[in-house]
């Protein structure tokens, strides 16, 4: 008998709004408030990702060292991330998101998270829904032991996210052949995964994803929509 896994991503899938940016403000505030006068130079990187002058870790380390800095001890920023993660479970967290996670766990399928934003405070998120499995962008450390801003391996995106959870699958001593995968996401980015699953959802998908669900007969989901009394 197969293994069951329902795979989430977390931004704008499990959370009502993204998390990277209001991560790297919240930790200027907490950390060093001075740092919010470089918020300019974060929307010129932004510009710059957009124009395809960079790519997107490329952007994610630019605005980690304009925000946090270049490299930070970690008992300076775990108290950062546990008071975000607080706050997004909080605020953040669509009620259709929290009613599929329990249904996936109640039916006996082993919930992952698998996100692009940094493992930092994404697993700090995951632990208080109750998610233990996190697939996501790792950080450095430097020879210090001090947390830096480049990118540990991968970029959790795109077809990075993909080959990020076959090796997970790989170390856990899975085999594609012997889990049945459920998979929920918001963006056509996740594509290369939704492809790749044996139970594709476009969940809270923007047009392209739902165009692309449309045509492959996916199911689609909107956990984005308040109920109406």
């Amino acid at each position: 008998m197969k293994s069951a896994l329902a795979i989430y991503d977390m931004d704008r899938t499990i959370t009502r709004r993204a998390t990277y940016t209001p991560f790297l403000i919240h930790a200027a505030r907490q950390l060093a408030p001075w740092r919010l006068v470089l918020m300019p130079f974060v929307i010129l990187s932004m510009l710059a990702y957009v124009a395809k002058l960079i790519d997107r870790g490329r952007l994610k380390e630019i605005n980690y060292t304009l925000l946090i800095g270049r490299s930070i001890a970690p008992e300076r920023l775990e108290p950062v991330i546990q008071s975000f993660a607080d706050k997004q479970v909080a605020t953040n967290i669509l009620p259709g998101a929290r009613a599929s996670i329990a249904a996936d766990r109640a039916a006996g399928r082993r919930v992952v998270m698998a996100t692009a934003s940094y493992r930092l405070y994404a697993a700090a998120i995951a632990e208080r829904l109750g998610i233990h499995d996190v697939i996501a962008t790792e950080t450095g450390l430097d020879a210090a032991g001090r947390i830096v801003a480049k990118i540990e391996g991968r970029n959790c995106y795109g077809d990075e996210k993909l080959a990020m959870i076959q090796a997970w699958l790989e170390r856990e001593g899975l085999t594609r052949e012997a889990v049945h995968i459920r998979f929920y996401s918001d963006h056509v980015s996740d594509a290369p995964v939704h492809h790749w699953s044996d139970e594709p959802v476009a969940t809270n998908a923007h047009d392209r994803l739902v165009r692309l669900a449309e045509a492959e007969g996916w199911e689609v989901l909107d956990w984005s929509k308040r109920p109406q009394p």
